[in-house]
């Protein structure tokens, strides 16, 4: 499909979902004012990333002591085989998992109750956060904004078993949206998990929001940091001093709220 088609295709998309058209408007002003924001400072990010980062298994030991941790694809190895067979299915290609290891751990050492994530895709995030919470009868409240013309509706969140679903509440809207609604069912959160809108207005618009209803001894989690400098900048100019984690051939930031 040509990039015309492409873009008529998506815009149709939009066109027949009434819920999405203020993420439609906010997009058209990206591509003619921002067509920028999703590399914007990306060569000095990658460099302040790559002079920082620890590998997973360095970071939950720091982050929570556990030096003797057992990986959660072993832990619990009939859901992660029965998700990759779901995932494996699935007609339509989605974006890859986060660290599931470091989620599900953090979860595990702050004892979560309330988690929120922006970003769902397949679910593995949602997994892992959820492996914990069902512990406590915690709650995962998710942000999903669909693929405009990419039919992947029916396929979000997919890798998450139903018995899991009962403590897990999914907003399908952009994150201007459905923050907001969620915030209206439950206003403060143990760990928070950014994970959508990569541009960096997206996320300097993000980081501050999610920030403020995460609790005192809360853990905030954003992927993809060095897509552009915004979580760098953040950082700096809040005086948070976050752990970089590389896996993946990329890099996640995380920093607890003291």
């Amino acid at each position: 499909m040509n990039k015309i088609s492409e873009t008529i295709k998506v815009f149709f998309a939009y066109l027949v979902r009434p819920n999405l058209y203020p993420e439609m408007f906010r997009k058209i002003y990206k591509n003619i004012f921002q067509r920028n924001s999703a590399s914007r400072g990306r060569e000095i990010s990658e460099k302040w990333c790559a002079d920082r980062a620890v590998n997973p298994d360095e970071a939950i030991m720091r982050l929570t002591g556990n030096s003797d941790y057992e990986k959660i694809e072993n832990k619990y190895a009939d859901i992660f085989d029965k998700a990759r067979k779901v995932e494996q299915s699935v007609p339509v290609k989605m974006g890859g998992a986060a660290a599931l290891n470091l989620i599900y751990w953090l979860c595990e050492y702050i004892n979560a109750e309330n988690v929120l994530e922006t970003g769902v895709a397949y679910g593995w995030s949602s997994l892992a956060a959820l492996l914990s919470l069902s512990k406590r009868n915690g709650m995962l409240y998710s942000s999903d904004m669909p693929y405009a013309g990419r039919d992947n509706d029916a396929w979000v969140g997919c890798v998450v078993p139903d018995n899991f679903r009962k403590n897990w509440k999914l907003f399908r809207y952009a994150d201007r949206e459905s923050l907001p609604k969620i915030f209206k069912e439950q206003n403060d959160f143990d760990f928070i998990h950014y994970d959508s809108d990569k541009s960096y207005n997206g996320r300097m618009w993000a980081y501050p929001v999610l920030w403020g209803k995460l609790k005192k001894g809360g853990c905030f989690m954003s992927d993809d940091i060095s897509d552009n400098s915004a979580f760098m900048d953040y950082c700096r100019e809040f005086g948070h001093e976050p752990l970089v984690v590389g896996f993946d051939q990329k890099y996640a930031g995380v920093i607890f709220k003291k």
